[in-house]
């Protein structure tokens, strides 16, 4: 069963939590909203995020703050992070979330459809990563497999071999049990 990605909504206002949540409607993401820094950095204590959409502007841990924490962390640092803001096109602030590791800034009001182009890209990424571990992960189950064989049938090899009178059925035993995967 394959896992649905999550995208981490930060937000010190709910309103615009509940507007970031209609937006991403209808992707293949689930949202998980929080209304501040502290409680983005407990969420990623206990789930994985494809994406993180963090509004700059909050009080107590301000965006830029959340984000530094974010990614000194070693199992978050790899989430990708969209600043959101209604703060003035103020390219020092842009600069600012570039800097703690944004991906993007975008200044509100901002176009509904190309924040969910840019979460779609970073969903797909997500999918696509963790396909691709689980097949390194079955490409090194298969090679220990394939080692465990290998080692068999050199033993085998080397028993027939031999000189001595029971090796040939220790070799066929133990190509057997190499066969049906039961330990050597």
């Amino acid at each position: 069963m394959t896992q649905m990605a999550k995208a981490l909504l930060v937000d010190d206002r709910r309103e615009n939590l509940m507007a970031l949540e209609a937006i991403l409607q209808g992707l293949p993401v689930q949202s998980v909203a929080v209304e501040s820094g502290e409680a983005a950095l407990k969420q990623l204590l206990v789930d994985d995020f494809a994406v993180i959409l963090l509004d700059a502007q909050m009080p107590d841990m301000d965006g830029f703050e959340t984000a530094g924490h974010i990614k000194r962390r070693e199992r978050t640092r790899h989430i990708p992070i969209i600043f959101l803001t209604a703060a003035d096109r103020d390219a020092q602030l842009a600069l600012r979330g570039y800097a703690v590791g944004a991906v993007d800034y975008l200044t509100k009001p901002f176009d509904p459809w190309v924040l969910r182009a840019k979460v779609s890209v970073f969903v797909d990424l997500w999918s696509k990563t963790r396909q691709l571990a689980a097949q390194s992960e079955l490409v090194r189950e298969r090679e220990t497999q394939w080692r465990v064989l290998t080692d068999a049938v050199d033993e085998a090899t080397a028993l027939l071999r031999s000189d001595d009178p029971d090796a040939r059925d220790r070799a066929v035993e133990l190509l057997e049990q190499a066969r049906w995967g039961t330990p050597l």
